[in-house]
């Protein structure tokens, strides 16, 4: 009997060990596959995790925008040495994901309205920029510019001045985060973009139409549609691809999947 037990309690052991480590590999297993980017610095890898976050590797650094979803969804990926925030909403600042997350090391840039909701052991790690400012740091350039919903008013989503979009200036490519917007008109002066990501989910961002509107006005290289979960389910990346492609063949649309398990 004692025997029986004994080898019981390590079957329960083991078990319970290895159903966490099961569940990180099989978020890690789920994930789209990295994308590599040229620049003159080495490659720029594109890990999309689920919704607005992405994980960026580079010049040995490694980049976690908007943390969301768990931490088993970044298993198996390098701790980050800067973490960029765009807005207060739980889909962007998720305190439960950043704390399953080694992020003792990072930095963390996120404008004013997200640290008054950071958990206090965070602030010695951040970095404040408002829209228009722009910090330099480990080789790149970190650009904030602003996202909010048109027409603007007190009460939208995303009112102006209190998220961040960023443009990451990595090895002499521009890549543009949108964070949570509309087709605002500094989205579409935008010059000079090399990738872009831009999201588009209603009733909080904008539309398909808007979203391809905008990317026709700024012409980035790459664009890659994300946060595209609105209130009636995925929004329809194809007609945005074929859109934006039928205004002009150059721009490079690629459609990843962005949510590889239901949350």
């Amino acid at each position: 009997m004692m025997k029986s037990t004994l080898l019981f309690t390590a079957a329960l052991a083991a078990f319970v060990l290895q159903a966490p480590a099961q569940t990180a590999t099989s978020a890690a297993a789920s994930r789209a596959a990295a994308d590599q980017i040229a620049t003159k610095k080495g490659p720029l890898t594109v890990q999309p995790i689920t919704h607005g976050s992405v994980v960026f590797t580079w010049n040995g650094k490694t980049i976690y925008v908007d943390p969301y979803g768990g931490a088993e969804a970044f298993a198996g990926l390098a701790a980050p040495d800067v973490i960029l925030i765009t807005d207060i909403h739980g889909d962007h600042l998720d305190p439960k994901t950043l704390a399953g997350l080694s992020v003792g090391k990072a930095l963390m840039v996120v404008p004013k309205a997200v640290v008054e909701k950071l958990p206090a052991e965070y602030k010695a790690q951040v970095r404040i920029l408002s829209n228009g400012q722009r910090l330099d740091t480990l080789g790149m350039s970190v650009s904030a510019i602003p996202m909010y919903n048109l027409p603007e008013a007190a009460d939208a989503p995303h009112t102006k001045g209190r998220g961040n979009g960023y443009v990451l200036g990595l090895g002499g490519k521009n890549v543009y985060l949108s964070g949570d917007t509309e087709d605002i008109p500094e989205m579409r002066a935008l010059k000079g973009i090399d990738v872009a990501f831009v999201c588009m989910n209603l009733p909080y961002t904008m539309d398909v139409n808007q979203a391809a509107q905008g990317v026709l006005a700024f012409k980035p290289g790459i664009v890659y549609p994300y946060h595209y979960r609105g209130q009636n389910g995925l929004s329809d990346v194809a007609a945005f691809k074929k859109q934006v492609n039928a205004a002009d063949k150059k721009i490079d649309v690629r459609l990843r999947n962005w949510y590889p398990a239901a949350k």
